[in-house]
């Protein structure tokens, strides 16, 4: 699965690509060393997401116009579904974009750089969600793969 959310993510990030990995680094690094990628290993994984989404943004280049925040664990997400996101995106580029599925704003998003601190600055088990609720404007994209989310080998067994 995270080969291929790097391929969709890099079809679309033409400044680059950073996987965040914690505790599965090991595992993970070697499968993408073939992919144009910057893999950070996350030493606080324990923290949970917000700790992730830390050790990313401390790799993001300041040059960056945005930033794209998705999950290996959504599988279904396409490349098109991504595509979807970036051209709203670009339409109003100092809102987040973010996928609108199951009834919630989430992530796949991107953020514009004047909520790169707010992303620096998280805590918690959190993630970037209670940043897109508190936004005062969001360019939601319907995305219903986003709601497709895979956290056990049974659930991955179930979707193939």
């Amino acid at each position: 699965m995270i080969a291929l959310a790097v391929r969709r993510a890099t079809s679309q990030c033409a400044a680059g690509v950073i996987v965040v990995a914690g505790a599965s680094y090991d595992e993970f690094a070697p499968l993408l060393d073939d992919l144009p990628v910057r893999v950070i290993r996350n030493h606080q994984w324990r923290e949970g997401m917000s700790s992730s989404i830390r050790s990313g943004m401390a790799g993001v280049s300041e040059n960056s116009a945005g930033v794209l925040l998705m999950l290996c664990d959504q599988p279904a997400v396409t490349a098109e579904d991504l595509s979807c996101l970036t051209s709203t995106w670009r339409r109003a580029p100092r809102q987040i974009a973010a996928a609108r599925y199951a009834g919630i704003l989430g992530v796949p998003a991107i953020f514009p750089p004047q909520y790169w601190q707010q992303l620096r600055d998280l805590k918690g088990q959190g993630g970037a969600k209670q940043i897109i609720l508190a936004a005062k404007a969001v360019s939601a994209v319907d995305l219903p793969a986003a709601a497709i989310d895979i956290d056990t080998p049974e659930q991955l067994d179930q979707l193939c």
